[in-house]
């Protein structure tokens, strides 16, 4: 209760602040509506001075059309106020003969009809802007992202990488944190592809990447954050769409849904609905050396995986406006997902001497229900030049596996009755998630900014493993073999962050977080406490009007996902095991980061990180076993550097643009294994070019190439692969349907290959995701009423995304 009342102390403390410099600032207010009594949002309000005909001050309406300017110094003035499309409007001549302020009402601007029929503005949207601190990714209205989910959206990204186990990597680092509307996903591994994949791309706005975050983020994720922005409802009135689209990759899959908007009053609210049947598969071909007591052995593989997911999803969200610049609201995120998984493999043991060769059919047939379900209660709230926001979270996911595997061992030319063995897996996990959190912002001074915030969160992670022989039909229960594991952590944070400018040609942004974890493990002697500090600068030197170089700093954490802490065994082959590791520590990293901007178009990005503890995966071969562990790890150092640049083309304005992106990565990893030091390293490079051409007919083409060259990931070495996607849009009904044809990995060249070599055993995997696929998609929107913007929730549940299985 201590912590609670601490983070309602700082919230008082808070509203206090805000309020009393709210009531010593007098200012000008109004709002700037049509014709038609809409609101004219982003309309510019200058206050000129009568005598002089000088602008004194002014500023930009917000969406709805509402402004505030401090009250200038005695004198006589008016008002000009202008936007596109409309007449300027002259106010009255006011007088100002003290700090009174002064509320100008509803001020109301006529269309001006010779701009809106002699203007016709048609241009293509960029795929990929760069800003300051961050990437953006343009998502919404693309081709190539209709008909997609959130997964293939974020495979394709400049310098993101995903495997085959949904585990995230940016500019070839692992501890990526994933976001949605600035919010904690929730989730990673599997359970991170499930929400991906079962997420369409038609809610999708765009994707942020952010390679050093400030202060103002949890420190988890050494990498960067990814945060996907979903569709904003925008106009007042009733409005919205429904969609439906069917894709072939070898399969039949669909996707239907829509969304529903509704702006009255103090009310905004907004559902979102999807339903979505997308088959998956995988081919495989891998090959083992392994050294035993006996001389080497080999292994040759090949097998198919096909999974099919059915899944539902809903969200809805509502604010409801309790005065001027005070609201409150409410997001729940709600998904199932009904997952079939069929792993059929056929296996070759040799040792090429003696006519000993086993041959080996296995068959393993997954059944998984994922119910994900996350909720937010959230305050904003400004008052003069003070910002404050309180959110409440709360999620609960649980995930039931009933896995049952058949393996067939049968001695090649022999006449001996093959040997099966049977077996069934349950795994049924839980999480429970509680969080609360405040974040107070205000001006300080011309140009500086304090931002303060504090959070508390509390973690149940609940994960067991039931392990049956099948015998004649009968399941044996195998207590050695199962496990119970709970795992309960709390986290307190705090944050400082302060930015100021100082002339024209420095911004500096400066900002320090303390967070202290507590985890404890049932029924394991490995309870941890610590607190760590985690500062961050940046400083942005103006050179010249064309010309910006920002430096960066910072340190981050990536604590252990709560799976791997699980110290179970699970079994994925006769000859291969994958396990936890309950003494796993956190992984640190310290990120430096040189950002050149040319004419605000041409970015070049340096960086350079040190990771300590590094967390990966490292395949054991245990001869007395003759067995193949997958074992997680804190390897020694992972040292990484990469040069970005990116560079983007106009061949002809508005009818032919293209974005491209190259990175110049170079990573070393040094692990011990069984006393002997393994190093891996490698200079790896990727390039993306992406083509938005305006074809005749108004035909939209877009066409991506993607390249990744060779590189590595813990003891994983990759080799180069490359793939070419393209897609077709047209408009009807003016611009209300929208019809689209897309292809995927057209080459299909996008093929997975991995190398390890850990004390002289060799493992090699060939393996092909089922990307080339045709999709065919439409979509009608519907729409009444003026534009507006519903406020964006930027909250950071980082807990939630260590949650995969």
């Amino acid at each position: 209760m201590k912590k609670i009342y601490l983070l309602l102390t700082l919230l008082l403390i808070c509203v206090f602040t805000t309020s009393v410099n709210a009531q010593s600032e007098s200012s000008l207010t109004g709002t700037i509506h049509d014709e038609s009594n809409q609101a004219v949002g982003f309309a510019n309000v200058a206050v000129v001075n009568s005598a002089t005909a000088a602008v004194v001050t002014g500023a930009i309406a917000d969406m709805d059309g509402k402004f505030k300017i401090k009250t200038p110094a005695a004198g006589s003035y008016y008002l000009k106020i202008s936007a596109l499309g409309f007449q300027q409007l002259q106010s009255p001549v006011f007088v100002i003969n003290g700090a009174a302020s002064k509320d100008f009402g509803k001020l109301q601007l006529k269309s001006d009809a010779k701009v809106l029929k002699e203007v016709t503005v048609q241009a293509l949207r960029p795929t990929i802007v760069n800003e300051a601190d961050k990437m953006v990714v343009s998502v919404e209205g693309t081709a190539l992202a209709t008909g997609s989910t959130a997964y293939e959206v974020l495979e394709k990204s400049p310098g993101v990488w995903v495997d085959q186990e949904g585990n995230i990597t940016l500019n070839g680092k692992g501890g990526v944190q994933i976001l949605l509307n600035g919010k904690p996903s929730y989730l990673s591994g599997k359970d991170l592809q499930n929400l991906l994949q079962g997420m369409s791309a038609e809610n999708l706005k765009d994707l942020e990447i952010i390679t050093n975050p400030s202060a103002k983020y949890d420190a988890q994720g050494t990498s960067g954050i990814i945060n996907i922005n979903l569709k904003k409802n925008l106009l007042f009135g009733l409005n919205g769409g429904v969609y439906a689209g069917y894709q072939y990759n070898r399969y039949h899959g669909m996707t239907t849904g829509g969304n529903l908007n509704l702006k009255h009053g103090k009310w905004n609210t907004s559902v979102n609905a999807d339903l979505s049947r997308r088959p998956r598969f995988r081919d495989l071909e891998g090959s083992r050396i392994m050294n035993t007591a006996q001389g080497k052995k080999y292994m040759t593989q090949d097998g198919l995986e096909e999974r099919e997911n059915l899944s539902p999803t809903l969200r809805l969200a509502t604010d409801y406006d309790l005065a001027e610049n005070h609201s409150v609201g409410m997001i729940a995120n709600l998904q199932y997902g009904d997952n079939k998984n069929t792993f059929f493999t056929r296996s070759l043991r040799t040792d090429r001497l003696t006519p000993n060769d086993t041959l080996i059919l296995s068959n393993t047939d997954m059944d998984n229900t994922y119910k994900n379900g996350t909720f937010n209660l959230h305050y904003t709230g400004k008052l003069g030049t003070s910002t404050l926001s309180a959110d409440v979270d709360y999620a609960t996911i649980k995930n039931d596996t009933e896995t049952d595997m058949y393996h067939s061992f049968e001695r090649v030319g022999g006449t001996d009755p093959a040997r099966v063995n049977e077996f069934r897996n349950l795994n049924p996990t839980n999480y429970d998630i509680y969080s609360v959190r405040t974040d107070f912002s205000r001006a300080l001074g011309k140009t500086g900014k304090m931002e303060l915030g504090a959070k508390y969160s509390h973690v149940v992670s609940d994960n067991e493993l039931a392990y049956y022989n099948i015998n004649d039909n009968t399941a044996v229960f195998v207590p050695e073999r199962s496990n119970h594991f709970v795992f309960t952590e709390d986290i307190i944070a705090g944050y400082a962050n302060y930015s100021v400018k100082f002339g024209e040609q420095w911004n500096l942004q400066t900002g320090l977080r303390a967070e202290h974890t507590t985890g404890k493990a049932r029924n394991e002697q490995n309870d941890r406490k610590y607190l760590n500090l985690f500062p961050s600068v940046f400083l942005q030197q103006k050179v010249s009007d064309n010309y910006q170089v920002s430096y960066k700093y910072s340190r981050r954490i990536n604590r252990p996902h709560y799976e791997h802490l699980n110290p179970f065994v699970f079994y994925i082959d006769p000859y291969t095991l994958a396990t936890g590791n309950p003494h796993l520590k956190p992984q640190y990293t310290n990120s430096f980061e040189v950002t050149q901007m040319y004419k605000q178009t041409y970015n070049l990005v340096l960086g350079y990180a040190v990771t300590s503890d590094f967390i990966g995966e490292v395949p054991v071969f245990h001869a007395d076993k003759n067995l193949t562990i997958f074992e997680r790890r804190n390897m020694d150092k992972f040292t990484s550097a990469n040069a970005t640049l990116v560079a983007p083309i106009r061949v002809k304005p508005g009818k032919w643009e293209i974005n491209n992106n190259i990175t110049l990565a170079y990573q070393h990893f040094t692990t011990t294994v069984n006393d002997f030091t393994e190093t891996t390293e490698q200079l790896n490079l990727s390039a993306m070019s992406s083509h938005n051409i305006q074809l005749p007919k108004n035909i939209r083409l877009e066409l991506s190439g993607v390249y990744q060259g060779p590189g590595v990931y813990g003891l994983f070495e990759f080799e180069q692969m490359w793939w070419v996607d393209a897609g077709f849009k047209r408009s009807f009904l003016k611009d209300k349907l929208a019809v689209t044809l897309n292809f995927t990995d057209i080459f299909k060249s996008r093929m997975v290959k991995i190398d390890t070599v850990v004390d002289g055993n060799v493992n090699t995997i060939d393996q092909y995701h089922g990307g080339q696929a045709v999709r065919v998609h439409l979509r009608y929107n519907f729409n009444k009423g003026n534009a507006f913007e519903t406020k964006k929730r930027n909250v950071n549940l980082d807990e939630l995304n260590r949650t995969g299985n």
